[in-house]
């Protein structure tokens, strides 16, 4: 890229919204994870797998969290579930104490596809860490941060609003 674009280009992020910055931010992620995993095999992981991965490694995958956290349906939670399933990258059971609860885990395919997540986000961050510093690494989480507390504070159901 010449100058000239450069400059253009950091001209259209300098006038973009911070919607539009932190959707074109999370593309940066996207793209490092699913180039990684085409280049890792894993390239019949649906949307949103990666996300869901992160969440049951972290054992912390119950079905309402993720419907609020991806704005998408219970429903969809558990079509998205199943076909992980179906690939191979989780496991399904029921829990022990609460039945209608149901437990996830990652199979060792789910395992090393959550590894190539991981190592792809991990190099984005130190992208980033390069390309700014850690001063500025710090003020972008927290600002992120504050959105995210923001965000809990106004909790609005995705599911109410698409009505």
């Amino acid at each position: 890229m010449g100058a000239d674009e450069e400059m253009q280009q950091a001209t259209a992020y300098d006038k973009m919204g911070l919607p539009g910055l932190l959707r074109g931010a999370r593309q940066a992620f996207r793209n490092a994870i699913r180039q990684a995993f085409a280049d890792a095999g894993f390239d019949d992981m649906p949307r949103n797998g990666a996300y869901v991965l992160a969440r049951v490694y972290d054992d912390d995958a119950s079905f309402t969290r993720l419907a609020r956290e991806l704005g998408i349906s219970k429903q969809a939670v558990s079509q998205l579930i199943d076909t992980m399933v179906m690939r191979g990258y989780l496991e399904r059971s029921p829990d022990s104490e609460d039945r209608r609860r149901m437990l996830l885990q990652l199979t060792p395919r789910g395992q090393a596809a959550a590894t190539v997540s991981w190592e792809a986000a991990t190099a984005v961050d130190e992208e980033l860490l390069r390309r700014l510093s850690a001063g500025g690494v710090a003020a972008l989480r927290a600002g992120l941060a504050t959105l995210c507390e923001i965000a809990a504070d106004s909790e609005v159901s995705t599911l109410d609003y698409r009505r």
